[in-house]
């Protein structure tokens, strides 16, 4: 990504608090995750939960990085991290991947923000950076995400389950929505007769806990054949040479991975 290009999504989700990437990934792309969805979700016995969060009529499958070299991809895309870490930063961290699939006559979810349960004053430098990849396409009709412009601003986080003026996020199959983790917004109705589905890549400050407990989440013999990148995003790393060090020590050496950047703690620059 050129820097003219990041340069106005960066001041997008600053102004308005989200943005669309178009064409980041094509048809082909998009339809061998949905196969690979769908694969999942049969050897897994995924069901909607029943709640007035995740939906009575939405599949949700978790912890996606551990089932399969497609989805180890998503995280490190060139056309999607680095808008991610110039809302963060470069020591971000993968909070959680997952996927939504929002069924026909699936009902609005409630109005929130993904930063709702970090009890910090608002407004407040970003801690969370989500990003919603549309394996479909997204419309007013089937579900897309409905987004509160500039909500990201407020002094307040919303009131869950009350009702708010939002617009939907319209985009085609291929693109991916990025958004502050305070902008306010929520899955849409699908009221549409095919399913809506997209990947929720989710991100976080690296001095914020995950929103998926990565660490334990995925056994680290899959984790050392990530590409170096990965290894860091999913944990394997120490922010600022301080917040996940375990005795002075970067982790990823727990991976057998010899690490050219060494691992010099914050207080060995004093």
């Amino acid at each position: 990504m050129d820097e003219a290009t990041l340069a106005r999504h960066r001041d997008e989700i600053a102004g308005q608090g989200y943005t669309v990437l178009p064409d980041v990934f094509d048809a082909g792309a998009a339809a061998a995750i949905e196969a690979d969805l769908h694969r999942l979700e049969d050897e897994l016995g995924a069901v909607p939960a029943e709640n007035s969060f995740e939906g009575a009529h939405t599949v949700r499958i978790y912890n996606l990085l551990a089932h399969g070299p497609r989805f180890s991809e998503i995280p490190t895309h060139p056309d999607v991290l680095p808008v991610v870490e110039a809302v963060l930063d470069p020591g971000c961290l993968v909070s959680s991947l997952s996927s939504i699939a929002i069924d026909p006559g699936e009902t609005a979810q409630p109005i929130h923000a993904d930063d709702q349960l970090i009890f910090l004053p608002k407004p407040h430098p970003p801690t969370v950076c989500n990003t919603m990849w549309a394996i479909t396409d997204f419309t007013g009709a089937n579900g897309a995400t409905r987004v509160i412009p500039g909500s990201h601003l407020a002094d307040h986080s919303p009131t869950y389950g009350e009702q708010y003026d939002s617009v939907p996020a319209v985009m085609e199959r291929g693109s991916v929505l990025v958004w502050h983790g305070s902008l306010w917004h929520g899955g849409g109705a699908n009221t549409t007769g095919q399913r809506r589905m997209g990947i929720a890549m989710n991100y976080c400050a690296g001095y914020i806990r995950q929103q998926e407990n990565q660490q334990l989440g995925l056994d680290p013999d899959l984790v050392a054949t990530f590409e170096p990148r990965l290894q860091r995003l999913v944990g394997y790393s120490v922010y600022r040479g301080l917040i996940g060090h375990i005795d002075k020590h970067d982790p990823i050496e727990l991976l057998a991975r010899d690490d050219p950047g060494g691992h010099a703690m914050v207080w060995d620059g004093r």
